[in-house]
């Protein structure tokens, strides 16, 4: 454990030592707010129109839904900026170390291929999750100014955490591949947006083969988080898919290692 807290500590400490984790938190923010502005604009556009309408015809309003127009859209662009910007996060997490040579240096200590993965990937995480914090903010000015539920919100955010962590996983694993950073992010964002988009193909593939595709869709097992619903087959689907990217980052690890 001592040893997973020391590469985790390394690692996300490294973020802030370069100006592009500044960068990406202020782009991360800055389309957050856009959103968020966006999506809010048209909650009050059409609130207004809708009470026009009611006082042209003498008829009561009707109570539109802040949780359906305003957070779960809100969810879904997060989750659109997120593919765009973690693998700009994961592409360093090992290509950098080939890179430089310091990953000679870790071969030769007694941490394990298995911590200095699990320390990468908390700390990657933890990154991920100081993106998602001003975000909050905004979620915030929601309760200050109306009374939206509060449970989309917390199943939403566990929703971005838990897809965010397949997305570490894999572009980890990426990472593991190649010692070119920019290979490591070209390459993590291709699978990520083949795994948003794969589940497009199920309406032109018969059921059997159309099942597999909407079951792969990332996308897909976020629907239920951004609607407020935690469905446990989906959090058990994005710990699969963490394992998955662990465990193949772990053997790529290794094998790299007893070459050496």
């Amino acid at each position: 454990m001592q040893a997973i807290n020391a590469i985790f500590s390394k690692e996300f400490k490294s973020y802030f030592y370069s100006p592009t984790a500044y960068i990406i938190l202020a782009l991360f923010t800055a389309l957050g707010g856009v959103f968020f502005y966006l999506t809010v604009s048209g909650f009050v556009q059409a609130s207004f129109m809708d009470q026009m309408r009611a006082a042209q015809y003498r008829m009561a309003p009707q109570t539109l839904n802040v949780n359906l127009m305003v957070i779960r859209p809100y969810f879904y662009n997060l989750a659109l900026i997120s593919l765009f910007i973690l693998p700009t996060i994961t592409m360093r997490l090992y290509a950098e170390e080939k890179r430089t040579g310091t990953v000679e240096l870790l071969y030769t200590t007694p941490i394990s291929p298995a911590q200095i993965i699990t320390g990468k990937f908390l700390a990657a995480l933890l990154f991920y999750v100081v993106l998602l914090l001003p975000t909050m903010l905004f979620q915030a000015l929601l309760f200050i100014y109306g009374s939206p539920e509060i449970w989309p919100v917390i199943s939403g955010y566990a929703g971005l955490i838990l897809m965010g962590a397949a997305y570490i996983s894999m572009g980890l694993f990426i990472s593991t591949t190649t010692e070119n950073q920019m290979i490591a992010a070209i390459g993590g964002f291709g699978m990520s947006l083949l795994l948003w988009v794969v589940g497009w193909g199920a309406q032109f593939a018969g059921p059997f083969i159309g099942d597999i595709l909407n079951y792969i869709s990332i996308i897909n097992h976020f629907e239920d988080f951004a609607q407020g619903v935690i469905d446990t087959s989906h959090v058990a689907y994005y710990i699969l898919f963490v394992s998955l990217g662990i465990y193949f980052s772990l053997k790529t690890v290794e094998s790299v290692k007893w070459r050496a």
